[in-house]
């Protein structure tokens, strides 16, 4: 079923209801009868319309002229880059910077929007107090491993500020993040505790140097669709967050 605008659904495994007002890459934002927003990767059966169950797509684009960006966002041809906004989105390291401007540098230069590295978040609280979040200048941060337990989690839920919106993945390091099926694993290997993450993986694509794996890893990603839904999402929701006007309704 296409994701058309005003289109009512039922988020499955939430529960949440809403209608649609917002489609970008592999997610789509919800809003309820309430005015909450929520946005949800676009899984195969994941929702339910008109009693059925659904799997929502992008709208159909009645222009034969228009073409994509690798985000899957429609491309605006003959725009110049926005002057950057006050807000920002912040990101752990580098190769977080390079999926992101891979796949969203089109959008986020339109939009005016800066990505930066923090090298780590162990001095989070630190950036954001230096940064000066307020109406108008918020800032997204982007984290790997955010579950429950973790030191990334606890930093995360130690923010309390509106202006602030920290999200992320799952997944120990961003490579993961990559679909194992575009650099031909059919799954991420499990590496030992105590072990490298990142060596534990390069030895299991057969290579031994780091940066030679990542430059395989990072050329097999050219738009959204390589990457794990989760990626996608929690970059969507940044994007969305930062680019935010002040009239509207609290994220």
């Amino acid at each position: 079923m296409e994701a058309v605008a005003g289109l009512r659904v039922v988020h499955r495994a939430s529960g949440f209801t809403g209608r649609v007002v917002g489609l970008r890459g592999n997610a789509v934002t919800l809003r309820s009868k309430s005015g909450q927003v929520r946005m949800f990767s676009l899984l195969p059966g994941a929702f339910a319309a008109g009693g059925r169950v659904a799997t929502l797509i992008p709208p159909r684009v009645v222009s034969t002229t228009a073409s994509r960006t690798a985000s899957g966002s429609v491309a605006v041809a003959g725009r110049q880059a926005r002057v950057a906004r006050t807000s920002r989105i912040l990101v752990e390291g580098i190769h977080d910077a390079l999926l992101v401007e891979r796949v969203w540098g089109d959008d986020l230069r339109v939009e005016g929007v800066v990505v930066e590295r923090l090298d780590g978040i162990d001095h989070l609280a630190a950036e954001i107090a230096a940064f000066g979040p307020a109406p108008g200048r918020r800032l997204g941060v982007l984290v790997d491993h955010l579950v429950p337990g973790t030191k990334e989690s606890r930093l995360a839920e130690e923010v309390a500020h509106p202006q602030v919106l920290v999200t992320g993945t799952p997944f120990v390091d961003v490579w993961q993040a990559v679909r194992p099926a575009v650099v031909g694993l059919t799954h991420w290997p499990p590496v030992p505790k105590g072990q490298d993450w990142k060596t534990g993986i390069c030895r299991a694509l057969g290579e031994p140097d780091p940066a030679t794996c990542w430059r395989r890893i990072f050329g097999a990603v050219h738009s959204y669709v390589d990457l794990e839904p989760a990626l996608v999402g929690a970059v969507e929701r940044l994007i969305d967050f930062v680019t935010e006007p002040l009239s509207a309704a609290p994220y």
